[in-house]
């Protein structure tokens, strides 16, 4: 799979590509990604990328015509705005992405980007979640290892990512390793008991009653049914 990231800091993306699971999914050719920097696209002996807003009001905003250069140089793709107003990153997003062989991920900055991009240019408008951020880097380093732990091969038991929060609709339960007491907390008995029936049942149960407490929200689609099934 190739990622390009179209962004006015590519120096934001070179250490942070080299390490963990991106950085092993890189090395083994399982990954490719592609940071392109806006400003070879601008315009223009100072490469404007940015201007004053129609209208007036604060900050500046991207301007279309570099992103536009940008996008048409790259090989067809589906393409993402990372701006605040898109809609929620969620783990069904990276699961889609995860199959496509080109994803390529556009940061806006300063006060936005041109509403033509995502009128005309942009396939979808993503947001890493109900907040601001000073531009979309943050959030395109998220997808990249979201995505990339979803790779064949990438990660070491494939059943790592197939029983983890959000799948099903549920948060993941609580894990707990050596040792079996520490200060007097103590690991749930049935974790110890080799019992895997009981143990699945425990973890099932935990699963529901961490939603329920931490994201309710997420309950809402099973409505008067059995999260169980």
């Amino acid at each position: 799979m190739r990622i390009a990231v179209i962004t006015i800091f590519p120096e934001f993306f070179e250490d942070p590509l080299d390490v963990s699971i991106v950085g092993r999914a890189i090395a083994d050719g399982a990954l490719e990604v592609q940071v392109v920097d806006l400003r070879n696209h601008a315009g223009g002996r100072h490469r404007q990328i940015d201007d004053a807003p129609f209208g007036g009001g604060p900050g500046m905003v991207m301007m279309v015509e570099p992103i536009a250069s940008a996008l048409e140089q790259l090989a067809a793709t589906q393409r993402v705005l990372l701006a605040p107003a898109g809609k929620r990153l969620d783990q069904a997003t990276l699961d889609r992405w995860a199959g496509l062989e080109v994803l390529t991920l556009v940061c806006g900055r300063y006060e936005g980007v041109d509403g033509r991009v995502a009128e005309h240019l942009v396939d979808e408008e993503v947001s890493l979640g109900d907040f601001v951020l000073a531009g979309g880097e943050v959030a395109a380093l998220a997808i990249i290892e979201g995505v990339a732990r979803l790779l064949p091969g990438v990660v070491g038991n494939p059943e790592s990512t197939e029983f983890e929060s959000f799948r099903g609709g549920l948060l993941e339960e609580p894990h707990f390793t050596r040792p079996a007491r520490f200060r007097g907390w103590e690991v749930p008995e049935v974790l110890l008991s080799g019992d895997h029936g009981r143990i699945e049942e425990w973890r099932h149960r935990q699963r529901i009653e961490r939603t329920r407490v931490r994201r309710p929200d997420l309950l809402e689609d099973f409505g008067d049914g059995d999260p169980a099934v």
